[in-house]
């Protein structure tokens, strides 16, 4: 497939900011186009008629990243899920967060009323997470799955030994930099909630999100509605008491359908494949890095690796990187790219060229 032609930034630009922004493919744009287009024909009756785009979402969602249907829901984003999922937890319960961890994971959890405890993100995290589960006692560990600013991505395999060694600790993770770089499947990743924005690497521009939850979680948020009636109303037949919490008001087929025809695009070049490209022109450009004394041991010896990586550029490089056109992003201390499958080696090599200089 040539990326070029469905994403032509590419061909203006050095774009490695999709942790920023994912962008938005020609094909999407006309299928947005023609969704509005119908919206001005029908009226009312496109609603009815395109109702079905929700559902389908949904189960794309579901299908690709290995969740159960029916513990999925669609939300505007990972904050309005992350926060209506936390408000549902009892306040008894013990957090164990990151420290200068996205802003939208922490501050409802400190905000709330909820007893927390903060570890350091570096390159002995795993560690850093065990030695407190073993001295603090959390009920629930919440935390990105990869850090927006260092890149820094979370062992699975530790994700998993943690849950099973730990059946009773909620793991909750934010998968908004995360979902779309790699093979993911949820029932067996041990997370007991995974929660996302679609307008990164899933390319599904704004507004959309996800949330997955296991039957364990389930069985908990919100406990105190399982026996309250549910409205009765025939529009709202077959929503269950998470559904009306989790999915509220009119979702917004646009935005949704957006997100569903970024699924498609990833069905159709395969996850592993989109994993396979990612993760080899990230690996390189970490290689590269590291030969240039940018990126320190520690970072480059942890056993898994995101494809984002933050590096110390002074003003003066980081100005002839925007005279170059590469589409980047200051994030903390560091100037953070990130690569995605329709990155390759010209890219890096254009990259590499002006840290040269």
């Amino acid at each position: 497939m040539n990326f070029r032609d469905q994403f032509p930034i590419l061909n203006d630009c050095v774009y490695l900011n999709t942790a920023y922004s994912g962008l938005l493919a020609t094909d999407f744009a006309t299928w947005r186009r023609v969704h509005d287009e119908n919206f001005v024909a029908l009226g009312s009756a496109f609603r009815v008629a395109n109702d079905s785009i929700l559902k389908e979402t949904k189960t794309r969602l579901a299908g690709i990243f290995g969740a159960y249907i029916g513990n999925c829901y669609l939300v505007q984003n990972f904050s309005v899920g992350f926060n209506t999922l936390i408000n549902g937890l009892d306040r008894s319960h013990r957090f164990l967060i990151l420290k200068e961890d996205y802003p939208s994971v922490n501050y409802p959890i400190k905000t709330s009323g909820f007893n927390f405890m903060e570890v350091s993100i570096d390159a002995n995290l795993e560690n850093n997470i065990l030695q407190q589960v073993e001295e603090f006692k959390p009920t629930v560990l919440a935390f990105s799955i990869v850090q927006y600013i260092s890149g820094i991505r979370i062992d699975p395999a530790f994700i998993r030994k943690l849950k099973a060694t730990y059946p009773d600790l909620l793991i909750i993770g934010d998968a908004t930099q995360f979902m779309g770089t790699c093979v993911f499947d949820f029932n067996s990743s041990g997370f007991d909630a995974v929660l996302g924005s679609g307008y990164k690497w899933l390319l599904g521009g704004f507004g959309n999100g996800y949330v997955f939850l296991s039957d364990q979680l389930k069985d908990e948020v919100y406990s105190w509605k399982k026996d309250l009636d549910l409205p009765s109303s025939p529009f709202l037949e077959g929503r269950d008491y998470l559904s009306l919490t989790f999915e509220l008001g009119h979702l917004d087929t646009l935005n949704f359908g957006t997100l569903n025809e970024g699924l498609k695009l990833i069905e159709k070049i395969g996850m592993a494949n989109i994993e396979t490209a990612a993760q080899s022109i990230s690996d390189k450009a970490r290689k590269a890095f590291y030969a240039k004394g940018l990126l320190n041991d520690e970072e480059m010896n942890r056993p898994v690796h995101s494809t984002i990586m933050s590096l110390p550029l002074g003003e003066h490089k980081v100005a002839q990187l925007n005279e170059a056109k590469v589409i980047f992003a200051a994030r903390g201390a560091g100037t953070r790219f990130s690569f995605h499958f329709y990155n390759n080696e010209n890219d890096l090599d254009k990259v590499l060229e002006v840290l040269s200089k």
